[in-house]
């Protein structure tokens, strides 16, 4: 397999995003990481994981750190004033284009893992002229909003992330969340409030200019999906709130798998492990092959 390599996009302001691309002649595929994440859960220096797979199956694979994040530039830090509206409107949009043009009529397939999936879903819906170049989701513990109702609910959601981290990042300017141990990188305060007004069970209507997702969804749909989630993925992924999004999406529940014992898998997944787990290229990533296989105007080669 070819080595991978760097690419950065340019952005507003002078920013950058930052692309990691694993080569290969088939079609072309954007994994787009989560919150207090960034692109490298797709990937290990080692040359593990998805991005590396799929190279492998002869994908052509672009891996997204959203603005600030892993080596887009520049980092988050305090004032910035971006967020999950310019993830949407801009950085998904703008790597979507400059895989375009590097694969000119070639179908993308779009994967994700987490809150990535809501960015993906709602930059598709709002931007039909990207919908019709996308061949195919795969939605990874994606979920919109939290309806479980349980302790973690209570401590993680309701009280860690919608009240003390708000606070936290009030007084740093932004939210430290590798410095704290909350995750693999920083968030603004923009991106994390947005993401508060939506974590709830209310509309999926745009905090910043109102735009009507769920509405754009009825009326535009989004591609074929795989929609997948850990059995002991009980707050982040929970079963329930997967479902609650893909209704909100118009997807039929034919589409959503669910990965435990009892399920015939080798392990019960967690919302991390499902795709970082030693066991994922054997039993994860199997599946979404054959899902990917199906697709019409897929080409591994």
């Amino acid at each position: 397999m070819l080595q991978p390599t760097s690419h950065f996009i340019d952005l507003p302001q002078g920013a950058q995003c930052h692309l990691r691309h694993f080569p290969a002649a088939g079609s072309p595929v954007l994994l787009v990481h989560g919150a207090i994440e960034n692109g490298r859960i797709f990937y290990s220096q080692s040359g593990k994981g998805l991005a590396p797979f799929l190279q492998g199956l002869g994908l052509d694979c672009y891996v997204l750190d959203l603005r600030g994040r892993g080596l887009s530039h520049p980092p988050v830090s305090r004032g910035a004033e971006y967020g999950q509206f310019e993830a949407i409107t801009e950085e998904l949009p703008a790597a979507a284009r400059f895989i375009a043009a590097r694969r000119p009529g070639r179908a993308q397939i779009w994967i994700s893992h987490s809150w990535g999936g809501v960015l993906q879903a709602s930059t598709l819906v709002r931007c039909p002229e990207l919908r019709d170049k996308v061949a195919g989701l795969v939605l990874l513990g994606v979920k919109r909003s939290i309806t479980v109702r349980s302790w973690a609910r209570l401590w993680r959601v309701e009280l860690g992330w919608k009240r003390l981290l708000p606070w936290v990042a009030a007084c740093f300017g932004y939210l430290p969340a590798k410095g704290l141990g909350l995750g693999a990188d920083s968030e603004t305060r923009s991106s994390l409030a947005a993401s508060i007004a939506w974590v709830g069970s209310g509309a999926w209507v745009d905090p910043q200019d109102g735009f009507d997702y769920g509405e754009a969804a009825r009326q535009n749909g989004l591609p074929p999906s795989l929609w997948v989630t850990g059995s002991a993925d009980l707050l982040l992924g929970a079963a329930q709130d997967v479902q609650r999004f893909m209704a909100e999406c118009g997807v039929s529940e034919d589409s959503f798998i669910e990965m435990g014992r009892a399920q015939g898998f080798l392990h019960d997944y967690g919302h991390i492990d499902l795709i970082t787990h030693e066991d994922a290229p054997k039993d994860l990533f199997p599946s979404l092959k054959r899902w990917l296989d199906d697709l019409p105007g897929l080409g591994y080669e």
